[in-house]
């Protein structure tokens, strides 16, 4: 992991492809533009695990490669076609396992800000504020943005 700069902002966000998160994406790199900043784009993965009759099963695969790679592209995707080729800042990605709140609060004691969106890809929709966000914006160890997706 590259070293941060002495006194540049580093403005963490999660992203999980979810038009919350890209919009997310789009606020933080306008943040970091503002302060001369450098945006880490975090994605987070786990081992799947699928509920059956019997209870939990473990997944079909436990290809930890695979299951990384497949997160590290997903991310890698969701960037370039939120931002575009050349983002106007330095953005840099980085796929880490584990539950998504828990990987964006460790991140946070890296960070200057921490940028989520208010609802991801899972729960139920309607709600205002996602379990994510909630997490990060009561355990975070840096101020925390939540951005409303714009219904794109």
């Amino acid at each position: 992991m590259a070293e941060q700069a002495e006194g540049a902002d580093r403005v963490v966000v999660g992203v999980d492809g979810s038009d919350a998160s890209r919009d997310a994406l789009r606020w933080a790199v306008r943040q970091a533009g503002l302060t001369g900043g450098e945006v880490r784009v975090l994605g987070a993965w786990v081992v799947p695990q699928y509920h059956g009759a019997l209870g939990w099963l473990p997944p079909e695969s436990t290809d930890e490669a695979a299951l990384e790679e497949r997160a590290r592209d997903e991310l890698t995707t969701a960037v370039e076609e939120t931002l575009g080729p050349r983002p106007p800042v330095e953005v840099r990605t980085e796929v880490r396992y584990g539950a998504p709140a828990g990987v964006l609060v460790d991140a946070s004691r890296e960070a200057t800000l921490l940028v989520v969106g208010s609802r991801g890809r899972g729960g139920f929709a309607g709600l205002l504020l996602g379990s994510v966000a909630q997490h990060c914006a009561q355990h975070a160890a840096c101020p925390v943005v939540v951005v409303r997706a714009t219904g794109r």
